[in-house]
């Protein structure tokens, strides 16, 4: 305050010189931004590490559990079953995953978080991106956690390593584009657990009622034809044959195709969503 400022008042230009002595930094772009906000994800595994069980023990879980109770019925033997469902838990371990997104995200915005994140001056959908792009660390997780431990009991994949890879990358992707569709019902639902039970209501059949189990040809007419079309069925199918090393062109282009679609409807969807709640 000068000699010449009245009591009770304040210099603007002064305040102004004060808090403006450095350069104002940048604003972050979009990328910046999601990536900021996929870590963010990464550091709340840190700090709750329980929160990774569901992408390790329960893959581990399933791997055994349906090899080992099944493996003799269905196949003959449990090492030649572990030939045929290993890709199929892969598919269905990861897609359960994808469940967890809409969850986290009903739960931010449950508790307030989600009005924080829209009080700053950033890309409107960062946050979305960002938890989805930590998510799909998740999702890598789980699929090399189920990889690692078939190699163990004695899958040998004809692919190879790049097979195993490629059918982990495609699965990976096909799940990012169905995790919209749970974080737009995130965004619906009023809360974690009616997300969580509306979103294995609808995965649940969809998982069994597909080729991740048991071949198609052993099935009825009416329910063989549901299994062809079902994607779930098409994404293990394609992971099947990146896995033995013989690519279904068809399969994988279907399976594609799929996720780019959920990603096209479902992208914009949430977004309207997330400005508007």
């Amino acid at each position: 305050m000068t000699a010449t400022t009245a009591p009770g008042t304040t210099d603007t230009a002064a305040v102004r010189r004060a808090i403006a002595s450095t350069a104002r930094p940048p604003r972050p772009g979009p990328l910046a931004t999601a990536l900021t906000f996929g870590w963010r994800g990464m550091l709340k595994i840190k700090h709750v590490p329980e929160q990774l069980m569901d992408v390790t023990i329960t893959p581990v879980l399933f791997v055994l559990m349906f090899t080992y109770l099944f493996g003799g019925a269905l196949a003959g033997s449990t090492s030649a079953y572990l030939q045929y469902v290993l890709p199929g838990i892969l598919v269905m371990s990861v897609v359960f995953t994808t469940v967890y997104s809409g969850v986290a995200l009903n739960t931010d915005l449950t508790k307030g978080v989600v009005d924080r994140f829209r009080s700053l001056p950033i890309w409107r959908p960062a946050p979305l991106l960002g938890a989805l792009l930590g998510d799909s660390v998740r999702y890598v997780v789980a699929g090399t956690v189920i990889l690692v431990l078939g190699v163990v009991l004695g899958y040998r994949p004809g692919g190879g390593v790049a097979g195993a890879l490629l059918a982990l990358g495609l699965v990976v992707v096909f799940s990012f584009g169905l995790s919209w569709v749970y974080s737009a019902l995130g965004l619906v639902l009023r809360s974690p657990s009616a997300v969580l039970n509306g979103g294995f209501m609808v995965l649940f059949p969809l998982t069994f009622l597909s080729n991740v189990f048991v071949d198609p040809a052993t099935l009825p007419g009416p329910l063989q034809a549901f299994v062809e079309v079902n994607p779930i069925s098409v994404l293990a199918t394609a992971s099947r044959s990146l896995m033995a090393g013989d690519p279904d062109g068809t399969a994988i282009a279907v399976s594609l195709a799929v996720a780019a679609a959920l990603t096209a409807v479902f992208l914009p969807v949430t977004t309207r969503l997330y400005r508007s709640r």
